[in-house]
């Protein structure tokens, strides 16, 4: 009986453990998706549609879009509240009557569910909203 009971006691400190281990695994995803979440910027932003300006940006900071003419590539950087852009590639094609101010940003903050982009002088040069 004494057996027993010390190997019903060893189980349930083994099941203990294993439950400390998965509650502090959960609780580190549930903090990590919690601080990207308050960045928000990993999302979608923009019309998705011909001659409009749009973007994916993922959790890891990669992204992909299009200034509404030319094809966007790249992967930036969360700082505080300011997503940098770093290099990217984008196409270079002549687009008549589209406005490709979206292929020269530089950094882009959230207010709400709107992203403004600024370009290298830190000037805004437009903004999108969330899909």
């Amino acid at each position: 009986m004494a057996h027993v009971a010390r190997t019903l006691g060893l189980a349930a400190a083994a099941a203990a453990a294993l439950t400390l281990t998965l509650s502090a695994c959960s609780n580190q995803n549930a903090n990590t998706a919690a601080s990207a979440g308050a960045h928000g910027f990993a999302a979608s932003w923009g019309t998705a549609g011909p001659g409009m300006p749009s973007l994916t940006i993922a959790p890891d900071g990669s992204f992909n879009g299009t200034d509404g003419c030319n094809s966007l590539i790249g992967k930036g950087t969360i700082s505080g509240q300011t997503f940098h852009f770093g290099h990217f590639a984008t196409t270079l094609m002549a687009c008549p009557d589209v406005d490709t101010w979206l292929s020269r940003a530089s950094t882009a903050t959230i207010s709400g569910t709107t992203l403004t982009v600024k370009d290298a002088d830190g000037t805004r040069i437009g903004t999108l909203d969330a899909r």
